[in-house]
């Protein structure tokens, strides 16, 4: 009989602190920058974003989603086999953000490691779950988490500080023998590794005082990324993940995309063929929570009756690097 992946519950975790626009644009209105918070309002469509205790680190949020997902799953932490943590907003560079979360969780006989493919790990690690499941008989139950604290990282003097909003998403994931995940597609391009990121702390620039006092370990914008990144590859890679799994845009019944601009989502949403309706965004009300934008997108969807038994959904994320990430599951 065949393993097949199947998400039996999601959650998610929103921090109290609400940030909103009109905060942020008197702080760079005094730094004598009016209306760059207004120009990124326009083209977002973000309104607010919320942030954790300042004494609260990723693997926090990440345990706050993982517990409730665990929960609503009537699962046991003792249950878990692996817990899979996706995040660029790690709480150190080793050890893995998994394993302080394993131990905050108590999953104390599950397996851990990291996801680093930025805001695309989500779909990424989902991918992972279900390969793992497919093929190890001993891997019952896995709890996939996407996490992101990036205001953390960031100079709060910079205007890209408008995006970032801290919250996590997770999924238990368990193996069943009814449809559940149908596939994966990914793409990359490393040509655009040194435009957006936080570029000293590792063996390419090892942090230093010079390092720190540049914002070197801060995360920087230092180059646009074209808009057609993913304008055109979002449907690039939706439309190659349809074609290998034999399903048409029409079979879709929710496409989740990164959460980090409106218009983006509106224009990839008429290229893959799919109603706007269909396409659920909390960026609104949450920000840009990165890693965790997809399953907390995915939790809320769920919650407002988006997503029921049996639909067909579609994930599609992207991250700076560029990493780009696309799965299909059908919901139990």
């Amino acid at each position: 009989m065949p393993r097949i992946a199947n998400i039996i519950s999601t959650a998610h975790y929103l921090p109290e602190h609400k940030v909103t626009n009109e905060e942020l644009n008197a702080r760079f209105t005094a730094l004598g920058n009016p209306d760059v918070i207004g120009k990124f309002t326009d083209s977002t469509g973000i309104k607010q974003r919320f942030y954790a205790p300042d004494d609260w680190a990723t693997s926090d949020l990440a345990a706050a989603a993982g517990r409730e997902a665990l929960k609503r799953a009537g699962r046991k932490p003792e249950e878990v086999d692996l817990l899979i943590v996706g995040t660029d907003s790690p709480d150190y560079i080793t050890p893995a953000t998994s394993v302080v979360v394993q131990h905050k969780l108590g999953t104390k006989n599950a397996g851990t490691f990291d996801v680093g493919c930025a805001c695309a790990s989500f779909p990424t690690a989902l991918a992972i779950a279900a390969g793992l499941i497919a093929t190890n008989a001993g891997i019952k139950t896995i709890l996939v988490i996407g996490a992101y604290m990036m205001h953390r990282l960031a100079d709060p003097n910079d205007p890209t500080i408008f995006f970032y909003g801290d919250g996590a998403g997770a999924a238990v994931v368990e193996a069943g023998d009814k449809q559940g995940f149908i596939g994966a597609a990914m793409q990359a391009d490393g040509e655009f590794a040194q435009s957006w990121g936080i570029f000293a702390g590792g063996t390419a620039e090892p942090a230093s005082e010079q390092a720190l006092k540049d914002g070197r370990t801060q995360v920087r914008l230092v180059k646009r990324y074209p808009p057609e990144i993913n304008d055109i590859g979002w449907p690039k890679l939706f439309h190659r993940l349809a074609k290998e799994n034999n399903f048409t845009p029409d079979d879709v019944d929710q496409l989740i995309f990164t959460q980090v601009r409106k218009p983006t989502i509106e224009l990839a949403a008429k290229n893959c063929g799919v109603p706007i309706e269909k396409c659920h965004m909390i960026m609104d009300k949450w920000g840009y929570t990165g890693s965790a934008c997809i399953p907390m997108a995915l939790d809320d969807a769920i919650s407002l009756g988006k997503v029921k038994s049996g639909d067909l959904v579609v994930m599609i994320g992207s991250g700076v690097g560029y990493n780009q990430a696309a799965c299909a599951i059908r919901m139990t």
